[in-house]
């Protein structure tokens, strides 16, 4: 039923905690999938111990090109139906999470993505509820409250590796902007989310000046025209008061993004 992907590079001090959460799981149908960029520490020596235990743990340790080069082989990698990403110092914020996430999905059969929250000290309790077209702009969805049905990769595409510390923002821009894809927010909270990863300890100058494109691009049609329009204009009054002139050439081009065009309504 699920494929719990754990990305990993020298976590042995809060790896346990992590792999413990995962099999105290009071629902057991699912896999583990850890993949190593060549740890230098005793993370792979901890792995191999859970292997010993765990027929359903598997790894893959090799060099790779950052956290989304390995989620993206981890979806290569999966069997399950649902795809779940945990970093390797997070941690399920109770025994009943996948089942609670399985009652959820028996009973929308035709969802694609569900998601619900995390908690963290970084937010000062739980983050962060519904989601709308606008808010996603501002705010991330944490890849530690989502599941995702295997489905969406092959529809949306996988990690833009071109984004080092937010391609799980843009990867959430191109499902939830997009109305070929079920989506729906439960009230649960999924993981304890450690104030310690990369995306959270890195900015992304890359994802930031593309942002407002990605934004157009992939929500012409579910996202409102007024928020589009609004969200275009601030850009492009930024772009001119800073003399940006090549970017403020390309926000005239993806003014076509914000013309008005049929939206689609869906519940979130």
């Amino acid at each position: 039923m699920f494929s719990i992907i754990i990305p990993l590079y020298n976590s042995e001090a809060t790896l346990k905690n992590c792999l413990d959460s995962v099999f105290s799981q009071n629902y057991k149908d699912f896999e583990v999938i850890v993949v190593d960029g060549l740890s230098k520490d005793k993370s792979m020596d901890i792995v191999k111990m859970y292997v010993n235990k765990n027929k359903n743990l598997h790894y893959l340790s090799e060099a790779d090109k950052g956290i989304y080069d390995a989620m993206n082989k981890g979806i290569k990698m999966a069997k399950g139906k649902w795809l779940y990403f945990m970093g390797s110092d997070d941690s399920f914020y109770s025994t009943d999470v996948l089942q609670n996430v399985h009652a959820s999905l028996e009973c929308n059969k035709d969802l694609d993505v569900v998601y619900g929250n995390v908690f963290s000290e970084r937010f000062n309790g739980v983050y962060n509820g519904i989601f709308y077209d606008e808010k996603l702009y501002y705010e991330n969805i944490c890849h530690q409250s989502i599941f995702f049905h295997n489905s969406v990769f092959r529809q949306v595409g996988n990690f833009n590796l071109n984004y080092k510390a937010h391609a799980d923002w843009e990867h959430n821009m191109k499902w939830f902007l997009s109305s070929k894809i079920n989506k729906k927010y439960i009230d649960l909270i999924v993981a304890n989310y450690s104030d310690g990863g990369f995306s959270s300890q890195h900015g992304d100058s890359q994802f930031e000046k593309d942002k407002i494109f990605v934004f157009l691009k992939n929500g012409f049609q579910y996202a409102q025209k007024s928020v589009r329009h609004r969200l275009w204009t601030i850009s492009i009054k930024l772009s001119i008061k800073n003399r940006n002139i090549l970017r403020t050439i390309k926000l005239l081009f993806y003014y076509r993004f914000v013309v008005p065009r049929t939206n689609v309504n869906q519940n979130h």
